[in-house]
């Protein structure tokens, strides 16, 4: 008689992991990080509340998991490479203007900011799966350009990449101004003016 083995609890559903995630991304909407609970997210996946506790900590760490569960996809492509840096990173950064003014994204992201401003943790975690692959791709278009002349061959290409996003999400979080594509064009141009090779 053959014996039943039990079912190995650690390992995840991922019907019921990616309700979790669809839930959690909801609900930061709809209601806000303050009021977003464990409760309400069990809920609204149709998950009893101890499942969520046995795989995440707080509420932070589903929302984290949750919105960066598919980016290294999104960064395994890396940024476009025409040969024209400055047309490829208007492009890129005129798509992510589009995103990060789109609701649906910036309440989980704005969430997650404000999470990581209270919890260390939290903190370094975003920071290590979404933040610094996002700086990586730049970095390497930077290189990229340099290689070809388009950049100077004594610019750090990691403060080269972060002279592009650091304006643009210092304009974002602090609300400092419209987040626009005629902004990330400005921002474009007067960045590689500095980075160019001197004649």
């Amino acid at each position: 008689m053959a014996t039943k083995t039990a079912p190995d609890a650690s390992r995840r559903s991922e019907r019921s992991r990616r309700a979790i995630f669809d839930a959690a991304l909801a609900l930061v909407g709809e209601v806000g990080y303050e009021k977003l609970t464990i409760e309400g997210i069990a809920a609204r996946a149709g998950v009893g509340k101890q499942t969520i506790y046995r795989w995440w900590p707080s509420k932070a760490a589903v929302l984290l998991d949750a919105f960066t569960a598919d980016v290294d996809e999104d960064f395994a492509q890396g940024l476009p490479d025409t040969g024209d840096l400055a047309a490829d990173l208007k492009f890129v950064l005129r798509a992510t203007v589009d995103e990060f003014n789109d609701p649906v994204f910036e309440a989980p992201y704005r969430a997650l900011a404000v999470a990581g401003a209270n919890d260390e943790e939290v903190s370094r975690t975003f920071a290590a799966r979404l933040m610094e692959p996002g700086i990586r791709v730049y970095t390497e278009r930077m290189r990229a350009a340099q290689e070809t002349g388009e950049v100077a061959a004594d610019v750090d290409v990691r403060v080269a990449a972060e002279m592009v996003l650091s304006p643009f999400s210092q304009r974002w979080l602090m609300r400092t101004g419209p987040l626009t594509h005629e902004f990330v064009d400005t921002l474009v141009d007067q960045a590689l003016s500095g980075l160019r090779p001197r004649d």
